[in-house]
């Protein structure tokens, strides 16, 4: 089978369920207006790492981080006609949220485009649940059940644990942590999606994010009310070196250092293009490292300590 993806997520499945040698199609983490074209990334690359590019073809750190902190999210606009010239049997793409979801002028030219018999199939996870579904969905198209409902039910074991872990330090008299998450930075945006349900999962408590629901714009003034013990940085799906120069160049309110999570040290940026951005196998990653995060005595080495960093 020949398999374009057109998300990250899907793509992390995909290698996930061991398909790789099946992927001739991958996007390049271009920012396109409207107008323009995303490159795609071709089989040669595909043994790179998911957020490894080929020198020239995608924009800088300081080109996303100033696409963040100014303009708002963007659409990815890959080219249609690459897509079909690489003869795709199955064609994964994500929607859900304004920053992520793979856009097209309409479904309508896509399919157009391509061979009648190629199946376009888009993935619409927006909590941890719809992650798990995600998953079954891609194996059922491409003949790997068994593979997929093996990994699904190590991830359950392995989410149901970290739950217990959670539910026994609040036992012990552990609050859940305030949180406030936020996806973009100007305007601040609260998370959405599969990210309160995550912070939830990992002990903590989403003052502005709903669970399921897209991310919705916020002032600073709204995280001056809730003033939480920890804000995150998960900057639609951003590396953290990206997530990092985007707080830096993002405006701040003067009121910032009155905040408690400020006045903690506990503004930290994430890695939003591994564990937390993309909505796959990587998540259950993503619980162990906020949990860690947030009680660090009851989750000593859980996480992972390159996906994130304090930044104030």
């Amino acid at each position: 089978m020949r398999i374009v993806s057109l998300s990250a997520s899907a793509t992390a499945i995909v290698r996930a369920l061991g398909l790789e040698d099946e992927l001739v199609g991958l996007p390049d983490d271009l920012w396109a207006d409207e107008d323009g074209v995303a490159a795609i990334v071709t089989a040669p690359d595909r043994t790179a790492g998911i957020d490894d590019r080929r020198p020239g073809l995608g924009p800088t750190v300081h080109e996303r981080s100033a696409r963040l902190s100014g303009a708002g999210p963007a659409a990815r606009v890959p080219d249609v006609a690459a897509i079909a010239a690489l003869a795709p049997d199955l064609v994964l793409l994500q929607a859900g949220c304004p920053a992520c979801e793979v856009r097209f002028r309409s479904m309508a030219a896509l399919r157009s485009a391509l061979d009648p018999a190629t199946s376009v199939v888009s993935l619409e996870p927006v909590s941890i649940e719809g992650a798990f579904n995600a998953i079954a969905t891609v194996g059922a198209m491409t003949e790997a059940e068994d593979e997929a409902l093996g990994l699904v039910e190590v991830l359950r074991e392995r989410l149901a644990g970290l739950e217990e872990r959670v539910l026994h330090r609040r036992d012990a008299g552990r609050a859940p942590a305030r949180v406030v998450a936020l996806e973009w930075l100007d305007p601040p945006m609260a998370a959405g999606h599969w990210l309160p349900g995550i912070i939830r999962v990992a002990g903590g408590w989403d003052l502005l994010g709903a669970d399921g629901a897209r991310p919705v714009a916020v002032g600073w003034e709204a995280i001056r009310d809730v003033d939480p013990e920890l804000i995150l940085l998960v900057a639609s799906g951003l590396a953290l070196p990206d997530v990092v120069a985007a707080w830096d160049a993002a405006p701040r309110p003067a009121f910032l250092g009155e905040l408690r999570a400020v006045r903690r040290g506990a503004v930290v940026a994430l890695d939003a293009a591994a564990a937390f951005g993309r909505p796959g196998p990587d998540l259950i990653d993503g619980v162990a490292t906020l949990a860690e995060i947030i009680d660090p005595d009851g989750f000593v080495g859980v996480g992972e300590p390159a996906a994130w960093v304090p930044v104030a």
